[in-house]
Parts: C-alpha cells; structure tokens; sequence
C-alpha cells in the first residue's frame, strides 16, 4: 500500500514535506504580485510624429502605410489608430495573451521598418518608435519647484535627462515615459521681411544648419600603413555640434569673394534653447510640474516596482539641484497593497478558525497538532504550482487559498479520525495508522478527484472570463491536490509518531459541549422526520427560496467584477474643437479649485492638452490625475464615507462645473481590472468600411451618440472623434511655383 512506505518511514516523510514547504517558500518569494491576474492582450505601441500636419494629413501619409505593413502579423487580433492635429500618431497592437511581448515587438519593428521607405522624410528624421505597451498607470511622479527659481523647460529637461533615465533603470520600470515631449530643441524663430529682403527662405537657413552644425570623423595621424619611422598616432577632434543660440546664430547663411556682407542666421532670426514642442502645460497642485508616467512591465511585481522606484527617488534627491522637488502624485500599488493586506489577513484569520474548530471537534490537542501540519503545508506547497503556471499572488489566488483551507483540512481529519477509532479498538498508533490507510485511502483519492472535476472546467472557460478565473480555480485545485498527498503521506505517518490513547472528557468545557451537541443531533434528527412526514411543507419551502433566489437576481445590479475606491479618480476636460491650450488652462484652473476644496482630495496632478481617453494630445483637452486621502480616515465614519468616496467626489465635483460654460467636465471612475480600458464602463469603436470620408464617420457617430443616450442604463456618453476641427486651407498655385522655379517642399 503506498501509505505503508511513509508510515514506517517518517523521518523520509518529515523531509519531503519539509522541501515542499521550502519550494513553496522560495516560490512565494519569486511570483509577481498584482491586483489581478493578467487578462489584457499583449500590446505594442508605434508612435511617431509628422510636425506640422494636421490629423487628416497624418493618417493618410504616416498611419495608412504603417497600418498596411502591420496588417496580419502573426497572432495579432486587431489594432487602432489615433492621429491629432498636433502631427501625434500612435498606433496600437493588440496580441493574442498567450504572445511572448518581446517576440511580438520585434514582429511590429520588423513591419515598420518596411514601411519607413513610403514615410515623409521628417518623419523618418524624427523616427518612428516601437514599444511594448503596458496596459495601465502604476505610478505618477511629479517634479516640480515651488519658488519659481526655475524654469518649466528646465525642470522638465533636468527631469528628463536624470530623472527618467534612473527610473527606467528600475527592474520593471523600462516604460517610464514624460507627459509631452520633453526633448530639447534649438528653435529658430525667423524675420519674414528681413529673409525678404535678402531673398532667403527657409530651406537656405535649415542647409545651412545642417551643413554648419554636423560632427565628422576626420581620421587619424599616423593611421597604418605609414612609415616605419613613425613616433605617434592620434585621431583628428573636430569641432562638436553647437550647444548655444549664439553660436547658431553666427552660422553663415551667404557669402561670396566679391567684397558682399556675409550673411549670418542672427541677421535674419533669432535662436532660443527651447522643448521640440509645447503641447502641453501640467500643474502639481497648482504649480508648474514635470509629470512623470511609471509603467508596471508584464510579469513585474507592482508593489516591488514600486518600492524600487521610491527608494530611486530619494537616492536622486540627494543631489538635486536646491529649489526642485518630488512627489509621488499617484501610485496605485497603495490601494493593491491594502486589498492584499486584507485577504491575506483574512486568510490568516480562516487558518484560526479552522484550527479552533476542528480542535473543538477533535479535542486533542496532537490530533490539532497534525492537522495544522497539514493545512500549511498544503497551503505554502500551492505557490510552487503557481509559480510553475505562471500565476501571481492576486486577489483570486488569495481567496482561492481561503476557499481551500475548509477542504485541505478534510482529508486530514478523516484521517486522524479514523486513527483515533482504531485505536479505540486497542491498536497501538501505528497499527492503527496502518489499518486506517486501508481503510479511507480510496476515499480520500476519490475526494481528491471530485473536488479537481468541480474546478479544473473553470480553466477552460474561453474568453475574459475565463482567464480572469482559471487562476482562482487551478489554485484551489494544487492546493487539494497537495492536501491529498499530504494526507496519504505525512499525515499518518504523524498519526504513527504523535497520537497517544485518550480517554472522553466527562467533566469540564469540553463534556459540557459533547453533551449539547448531541442534543443538537437529536434534534436535527426529529426534525428532517418531521420534514419527510409533511413533504409539502419542504416543497413549499423549497419553492419559496426558489422564487426569492430568482427575484434577487433579477433585482441585484450585475457587472463583471466590482466597481471599488481605489483611492484616486481620474477627469477628463473637453473644449470646443479648436479651442486653445490657453483656453483649457483657464478652464481646468478653475475646475481644479473645486477639487483643492474637498478635503477628502490631497494631491491634484492636470496634464493640459492630454486626452486619457484617447491617449492623445489636443489642445482642447485635459486630463486630472487626482489621489484621495487615506481610506481610513475617509471611511471612518458612516458620515465621512457617504460624503468622501470616490464616487461622490467626482459627482460633487461634476454638479459644481456645470457652473462653467467654457468645456465639459467627464469624471471617469478608474477601471475595476487595471488595463481594462482607461476607465470604468466599456468603449467601442465605429468603424466605416465604405466612403472613408471622415465628415460622414463623425456624422454617424453623433447620431449613434443620440440614439444611444435615449437608453437610461448609459451615462456619461461621448466620442474624442473630430472632424470639424478649425482649419485654414492653403492653396498653392503648383504651376507658378513651377515657372518659378521654387520647389513645393520650399512653400510648405
């Protein structure tokens, strides 16, 4: 019999189980922690820029050819599009969520590069990047100075070129990014009616750039072969690029050996250090800040990233310059950290109950003993399964475990119990364990193959769903599994070693307990023969619980899983198409003071001329990015809960900028499954299949937009889709600039 071995073995015994609680140990150590299983399709993000262009321009010469090169690699489902009338172009691709990320990035790169040849020059200039994409925000760090010592360009290029580049450094932190476009650029500003004069257009000063400011390889002295009498070699140093507006200014733009003035860029326009573009403003509680964006990558573990990132911070703020600051605006690890917090102390509390109730049953405190055994080393052995799955400790996997603490420990008690009986019969404990493993061993297999049929069908389920639960059901289903080994193995060989003969209390807690139970018994008993005898009074019954079962869940509100407060909100602000960057910077000023009033509010972060919905830059659009206070101290009365949850925060917020007649205030609750979208509720896309005309798209989707809001159940519906926008057409007579001999490209 195979429990014999480990019976007459325990020390063996002792040691397999001790190294499957070392392994499961280890392996807690190792798995990522998350709020949820992984249940977003792998995604890659092309981005680029076409300056200049308005959106329309944009999909047509930078978008459609990347899209018809990416069109049907392998394992994507699908992919979208979003331009701007900033030249913003960013294309996302969604891939099966069994796809290696790494595998599918190099698929898109390879794509792409087959495309760059068909692209604007300029936009080949500027590159096209292509990045794995995480799915939702882990953290917001804002770098910000409070005294006005400094300017907003060089806090954002002090940021970006020490900030950023330590976080990104940070295991799990590669896709740290900056709002906007924090990349410096030597603007040059020109004098329309000097160039004028001189008859100088822009192409000349851009060559002149060009040609004036590049770094050469100019060779070696001395460089093999040469003569064998040489003595010393060393390479040529040229002159580096310019650094300065003086020196771009002093590049010569026309000269000639006639005795004519030399021309110079300063004497037709002035060079200033500058950002590659101003497409947005952001404000940390009402200062000028760098907002910068933590991405959590696939398989990183969040609350370690994020550790690793804090303590990052403040190695750097050691040596930050005096005046600039940090603050870590959002991190929504801390609303993970409390949910883990509680199921796990809720799993510490069932692994109590579970002993007390089955010492209180069992009364003796070695048969305790050895089911306690049991249910750590069932419980502590499933983090081995589950880093062999490639699960993570999550929500689902916790309450797995707590689901699985009532069955582990049955299989133990079973055994025990049957110990303790044929010990009653004057067996010796090892006798006993003997005869008991004879006896329950099928059992306690076929207990173990039941509770594995309820689950493992879980794991198949197709679609979001399933994903979202398989983790929970294989968890609860190695957990069993264990417990069933464990059972066979370890615990009777613990039986054969630990139980000793008892006698039955007859005084004391314990006999007063046994006695009440058995009356209980008893009066179950009458009871369920009361109920055979009037089998239309448990028909009845049955049929009452039926029919309220029904009604609850008709009348209960369902949805995927649970909308909770997360501890921040997000808020979108759209303005009139067209409107201008200033325009939505008064406009979310005094939106912002509405939040700063709350005083559930703490933190309040505004990136002008980002739209999170779309996750693109307009000007007439802003995002708030704002982090509530403690839960405890918001959730510390029933007062202080109705009044400062999440919910009517945004809703208070919502009622007071209807006094503001100048954009829309759209509050977006966080999504209940990060990465599930940018917000709660749902999003879909309208696709036109025919025209392709934009005007004819926007017209259906406004009247879809009206048809749908006719339904009460949807709220708070709306479209980032434009074409309307303001534009000025210009129009060049092609066949003058011809005659003329001016080049198109130097028009535009």
């Amino acid at each position: 019999m195979f429990s014999t071995f480990f019976i007459h073995r325990p020390i063996f015994t002792t040691v397999i189980a001790l190294i499957i609680v070392i392994a499961g140990l280890v392996s807690m150590g190792s798995l990522p922690v998350s709020q949820y299983p992984t249940i977003t399709p792998v995604q890659i993000q092309v981005t680029t820029v076409y300056p200049g262009a308005d959106a329309k321009t944009v999909g047509d010469s930078v978008a459609a050819p990347i899209e018809a090169q990416i069109n049907g690699v392998e394992n994507m489902l699908y992919m979208t599009s979003t331009s701007s009338n900033t030249g913003q172009i960013t294309i996302t691709v969604y891939f099966d969520l069994d796809a290696d990320p790494d595998i599918a990035q190099v698929l898109v790169q390879n794509r792409v590069n087959l495309a760059l040849p068909q692209l604007p020059s300029v936009v080949q200039q500027y590159g096209v990047s292509v990045q794995k994409k995480s799915a939702s925000t882990l953290m917001i760090i804002a770098i910000y100075n409070k005294d006005g010592r400094y300017s907003s360009d060089y806090v954002t290029t002090y940021s970006n070129v020490y900030v950023l580049d330590a976080i990104k450094r940070v295991d799990g932190a590669g896709q740290a990014q900056i709002f906007g476009v924090p990349d410096q650029a030597m603007r040059i500003w020109t004098n329309p009616d000097r160039m004028a004069s001189l008859s100088i257009t822009t192409t000349d000063i851009a060559q002149a750039i060009n040609n004036q400011n590049a770094l050469f390889g100019a060779g070696q002295i001395g460089q093999q072969p040469n003569l064998p009498s040489t003595q010393l070699t060393f390479p040529v140093v040229t002159q580096h690029p310019f650094t300065e507006p003086k020196q771009y200014e002093n590049i010569i733009l026309r000269a000639n050996n006639e005795g004519g003035a030399i021309v110079r860029v300063g004497d037709v326009a002035r060079a200033e250090l500058g950002r590659k573009q101003y497409i947005d403003h952001n404000l940390l509680n009402g200062y000028p800040a760098t907002p910068i964006a933590v991405y959590q990558q696939p398989g990183a573990n969040g609350l370690d990233v994020s550790k690793a990132v804090r303590q990052t911070m403040e190695e750097l703020k050691k040596t930050m310059p005096d005046g600039i600051e940090y603050l870590i605006a959002l991190d929504t690890t801390d609303f993970v950290r409390l949910s883990i917090e509680e199921v796990i102390k809720t799993l510490i509390e069932a692994i109590i109950l579970v002993i007390l109730v089955v010492y209180l049953f069992l009364q003796n405190f070695r048969a305790t003993i050895i089911c306690t055994v049991a249910i750590f080393v069932a419980l502590i052995g499933t983090f081995t399964g589950m880093l062999a799955l490639g699960f993570s400790i999550n929500l689902l996997t916790l309450f797995g475990l707590v689901l699985a603490i009532g069955m582990v420990v049955d299989d133990a008690i079973v055994v025990v119990e049957n110990v303790e009986r044929n010990m009653e019969k004057g067996l010796n404990p090892k006798e006993a364990s003997l005869k008991a493993m004879q006896e329950v061993s099928g059992p306690v297999v076929a207990v173990v193959l039941v509770l594995a049929a309820v689950f493992i069908p879980a794991a198949f389920l197709p679609g979001t769903t399933g994903q979202l639960y398989k983790q929970f059901a294989i968890t609860i289903v190695i957990s069993v599994v264990i417990s069933g080994f464990v059972a066979l193995t370890l615990t009777p060989a613990m039986c054969g070693v630990m139980l000793k003969q008892r006698k039955e209390p007859h005084r004391g807690f314990f006999a007063w307990f046994n006695r009440m139970f058995d009356k209980m018994t008893k009066a179950y008993g009458k009871s369920v023969v009361f109920i055979i005898k009037r089998m239309s009074i448990a028909l009845l019954l049955v049929a009452v619980m039926a029919g309220a079962i029904f009604y609850l869940f008709k009348s209960i509100p369902m949805s995927f899983v649970p909308n909770e407060d997360q501890g921040y909100v997000l808020a979108q602000v759209i303005l009139p198409d067209s409107a201008s960057l200033e325009r939505t910077i008064e406009t979310t000023n005094k939106i912002d003071k509405f939040f700063a009033d709350n005083p559930a509010v703490v933190n309040r972060t505004i990136v002008n001329g980002f739209s999170i919905i779309d996750s693109q830059y307009q000007p007439n659009t802003a995002t708030f990015f704002v982090t509530l206070s403690d839960f405890k101290k918001r959730y510390e009365s029933i007062g202080t809960a109705i009044k400062e949850n999440s919910k009517a925060i945004l809703m208070s917020v919502y009622a007071q900028s209807q006094s503001i007649d100048t954009g829309v205030f759209i509050p977006i609750a966080p999504p209940a499954i990060p990465g599930i979208g940018t917000s709660s509720g749902f999003e879909f896309w309208i696709q036109d299949k025919n025209s392709g005309d934009p005007a004819a798209l926007y017209d259906m989707t406004q009247a879809f937009l009206t048809k749908a809001s006719q339904y009460p159940e949807l709220a708070n519906l709306n479209s980032t889709f434009r074409a309307s926008n303001l534009q000025l057409s210009a129009d060049v007579n092609r066949d003058m600039a011809v005659l003329l001999g001016v080049s198109i490209e130097d028009v535009y």
